[in-house]
């Protein structure tokens, strides 16, 4: 423990400076890794004034955090991080008759609109991470957001501030005459001194975000002072409280999408849209800008018109038919291949692709595109003839980007394929983002659009804004905080925008051949939001804990310094990141960048362990399908109902003393269906017995095969033994895994090639034939065997299209349906939900995870995260459902759950189809 950490502890603080905080809290959205000596979590104002004056005691500085996601390098530091997000997060009031609402900075956006919703209000602009970010942020950034073309920036939605100062001098800042206080007395005198340059070079045009907002502090803008300080980046004082002003909210929205050729005429069209908006439809909700290099990476996106760059043209009404008239209004003024949607569904899908934008982006080149010159804004006018010369300037440089965004506003997001991993990467970097300043200056633009400056672009100023104006700016900084200790290296005096690159390190250790995979992590966020609500898995452990340890991200940052050389593999923080990992691979399909921490997780293990002793549970619950195959299974039954053996049996095999042991089937599948010797020929259907359905579900094995004969189809169980080593792979036992996973290809493979279906029952072991085995093997069968078997929803659905099979009856039946993790990440669930819609039931299908996840929730020190993430949706979802509902879940994990902490016997597919086909 250091010093600054001792001070701040005996300042009665939460005062963190682990190997583990500093590694994630080293980077935010950014290109940037600054590790911070110590991480405080206040939590309430006064916690903030004791950092504070912890900072002036020792010289430290401070930079604030909320969620993160600042895109610029804006919430990395070298001293003190302030995280806002993890106590200082509440709704302090909310005035709907004043259309006001009072809250802490750390808030998240999310959170404050749920409760602005409620009264019939809604908060104006709203990110893209608006799932996660922090009202906090959006004002060290004057964050936009979609919207802010119909709502406006954060600083027009500012109220009221109350703030603290370098000097610890606390402040309430609002409309009308400021407190009397000699730093707000200085400051007015120097902007009085300098108001024709202020004039002329601060607040041209609506998205001039980069610098210091000194247009506020005209006097015919009020003097606003609160608004000035918006867009600060946390650089001049540091806010306890605010005050934001809410809209009423529009009952009804409609989305005119627009297609064009490309995005270069998409922008030409703006200008002309928005004259027409404001005249015939009352004005554009947004305006957004999207490239098909981003949609074409989104499966099952919803229809776009003839294009390859589209605009969303979103209007508001009072009635249904008022928003879609004047959708249709802006469709026609555009004159070019479209449609109106006005299903909520279908609008929040298409609102989805371009929130995740930025990740999307991210892998939207043949090589990875980054951050780092992504918020240019020119006037709205000049958008077309801006992205054309752009676009030039891209090849000139031997560089690629994907532009999407606000185009309404002017605002242009884009990733480019910088190379960061050598010093000529790094020059091109370099030589590439000052030829865009002044390519944007040229234009009358700004540097940044909304994101802020923070390190990729203060250094930049002076290409956009006069010595004068720059100087002005060091002026105001020396008044507010003349000792600098407020975010140093942003704005004034900047660090250079190629420093403290964090992809500038050279892959190293044992996880090096991982570098490239564990930095597909651009930081964006959408692990530290919820995502169960449609439909989404990423990340349980998270939801569960609110930790950023817990989260993808977390992980993400602590392996990418394994991966750089800054943590040996053996270091505790990464055990202690990867702990609650419950290797479900929601984010291999719900992180728009793409991370897959199961595997990464794996990988992980494998090296931490190699040549040591592990864990109990890796060999016991690890190497599961094998004891299971030696084990007679009514004595194991007969000695697990001893409650002395069982106790013994978890112990020995590390399992929390509070689970209870599933029982293995009285014969395994393979000799319960075994081929009969009569039978001849080919079947219509190979049943694949995989070890969980094999030992522990036989009888939902004769299930599917009683189905299936009910369907016409000849259905027999494949007679040879084939795993496909999960259990190994989760652990991290590799070297066995690929053993295993070898053999189980050498069996499958004939069958599948014979090109008879191949059918998988449990959702988890086929997921591992998609996806482990071709990533763990070098053998071209692997892809084969995992392009050759399907699910029995898959068949049965495919049967269901032809119509060779009917499903039965379960009109009148409610279904609550939890998707296996791995279900609904690498195979798929939209088969399933198409038989079972076919059957008349009524389905509730859940997000999120069922805690268990393998071996995960058996272990011991992760019973109650288990808990915690089965409580979040599933275990609430049956109890509301009630006893006569049927819960459907095809992974054996997710109905051991159900039988352990709900009492509840959930159904396979399989046993719901039969049983319902054979009532009478």
């Amino acid at each position: 423990m250091n010093d600054l950490t001792v001070a701040l502890r005996q300042a009665g603080l939460e005062a963190d400076d682990s190997s583990l905080a500093r590694s994630l809290y080293a980077s935010d959205a950014s290109l940037y890794r600054i590790p911070p000596q110590v991480v405080v979590r206040p939590r309430d104002g006064d916690d903030v004034l004791a950092v504070l004056a912890v900072a002036r005691e020792t010289g430290t500085p401070v930079t604030m955090r909320g969620a993160g996601t600042s895109i610029a390098g804006n919430a990395v530091g070298p001293g003190i991080v302030i995280d806002t997000g993890r106590h200082l997060n509440r709704l302090v009031a909310l005035d709907a008759e004043a259309r006001t609402a009072t809250v802490q900075p750390g808030i998240v956006h999310a959170a404050l609109q749920t409760e602005a919703v409620a009264q019939g209000l809604r908060f104006g602009p709203d990110p893209s991470t608006h799932t996660r970010c922090t009202i906090g942020g959006m004002i060290g950034n004057n964050a936009c957001g979609s919207r802010a073309l119909g709502y406006g920036r954060t600083a027009d939605n500012v109220e009221r501030l109350k703030v603290a100062l370098a000097d610890g001098s606390t402040l309430v800042l609002a409309d009308g005459q400021p407190p009397e206080h000699p730093t707000l007395t200085a400051l007015q005198a120097l902007v009085h001194d300098h108001l024709g340059l202020v004039r002329t070079e601060f607040g041209r045009f609506g998205r001039q975000v980069s610098g210091y907002s000194l247009e506020h502090l005209l006097p015919e803008n009020g003097r606003r002072i609160d608004r000035f300080l918006v867009g600060t980046e946390g650089t001049l004082a540091v806010v306890l409280e605010a005050t934001m002003r809410l809209v009423e909210d529009a009952p009804y929205r409609a989305l005119a999408v627009l297609g064009y050729p490309d995005m270069f005429e998409a922008a030409d069209a703006v200008p002309a849209l928005l004259v027409a908006a404001a005249d015939g439809a009352g004005g554009l909700a947004a305006l957004e800008g999207l490239d098909h290099r981003i949609t074409d990476l989104v499966a099952g996106a919803p229809e776009l018109p003839a294009g390859t760059g589209w605009l969303f043209a979103e209007v508001t009404g009072s009635t249904e038919a008022e928003a879609r008239s004047r959708a249709q209004a802006v469709a026609s003024a555009a004159g070019v291949p479209h449609r109106v949607v006005t299903d909520l569904a279908e609008q929040a899908a298409l609102w989805r692709i371009r929130e995740d934008g930025a990740g999307l982006a991210a892998r939207s080149l043949s090589r990875p595109a980054h951050s780092g010159w992504e918020d240019a804004a020119v006037p709205p006018e000049r958008l077309g003839a801006y992205l054309r010369d752009f676009d030039a300037l891209l090849r000139d440089c031997g560089l690629d980007g994907v532009p999407y965004g606000h185009f309404g506003d002017g605002c242009v997001h884009v990733r480019i394929d910088f190379e960061l991993g050598d010093r000529a990467g790094r020059r091109r970097f370099r030589e590439f983002t000052e030829a865009g300043a002044d390519l944007v200056a040229g234009y009358g633009g700004s540097m940044s659009g909304e994101h802020g400056d923070g390190r990729a672009r203060s250094e930049l100023l002076g290409r956009m804004y006069s010595p004068e104006a720059v100087a002005l700016m060091a002026g105001v900084k020396q008044v507010l905080d003349p000792n600098g200790l407020l975010n140093p290296g942003v704005l004034v005096d900047p660090e250079p925008l190629d420093a403290s690159l964090r992809l500038a390190s050279a892959p190293v250790g044992p996880l090096a051949d991982l570098f490239g995979d564990v930095h597909r992590c651009t930081g964006v966020g959408r692990c530290v939001a919820d995502n169960t609500g449609t439909g989404g898995v990423m990340c349980p452990s998270y939801v569960a804990t609110r930790e950023e340890k817990d989260s993808t991200r977390g992980r993400s940052r602590v392996l990418q310094d394994v991966a750089a050389g800054h943590l040996p593999v053996t270091d505790p923080a990464v055990t202690e990141a990867l702990d609650l990992c419950l290797a479900c691979k929601g984010c291999a399909r719900d992180c728009p960048t793409g991370v897959d921490m199961a595997t990464y997780k794996s990988h992980t293990l494998h090296e931490q362990y190699a040549g040591k002793r592990r864990p109990r549970s890796h060999y016991a619950l690890g190497r599961l399908p094998k004891w299971a195959a030696m084990t007679p299974p009514r004595l194991a039954n007969r000695m697990l109902r001893s409650k002395a053996l069982a106790a013994v049996t978890k112990r020995t095999a590390g399992i929390d003393a509070r689970r209870s042991l599933p029982q293995f089937s009285a014969r395994s599948l393979r000799k319960v269906a075994p081929t009969p010797e009569s039978a001849v020929g080919t079947p219509d259907v190979w049943l694949w017995a995989d070890s969980f359905t094999d030992h522990f579900g036989a009888g939902i094995g004769t299930a599917a095969l009683e189905l299936l004969a009910a369907a016409g189809l000849d259905a027999r169980v494949i007679p040879e033994r084939a795993c496909c080593a999960l259990t190994w792979v989760t652990t991290g036992q590799l070297d066995q895994a690929r053993r295993i996973m070898g053999d189980a290809i050498e069996t499958l493979h004939p069958y599948v090639a014979s090109g008879v279906p191949v059918v998988g029952l449990e959702p988890s072991c086929l997921a591992a034939l998609r996806s482990d085995a071709e990533h763990l093997l070098d053998d071209p069968r692997a892809a084969e065997v995992a392009a050759g078997m399907s699910t029995l929803a898959e068949l049965l659905s495919s049967r269901l299209e032809a119509g060779t099979w009917s499903a039965p009856d379960l009109s009148g039946t409610r279904v609550v349906v939890q998707p296996h993790c791995h279900q609904a990440s690498v195979v798929g669930f939209a088969a399933d939900l198409a038989v079972l819609e076919a059957s008349g039931a009524t389905v509730q299908r859940l997000g999120g995870c069922c805690g268990l996840a393998g071996n995960f929730g058996m272990e011991q020190g992760h019973y109650e995260t288990s808990v915690a993430v089965a409580e979040h949706t599933l275990l609430p979802a049956v109890r509301e459902a009630g006893p006569g509902a049927v819960v459907l879940a095809d992974g054996m994990s997710c109905r051991v759950q159900l039988a352990d902490l709900a009492g509840v016997r959930a159904l396979h597919l399989a046993e719901l189809l039969i049983g319902a086909a054979e009532r009478p």
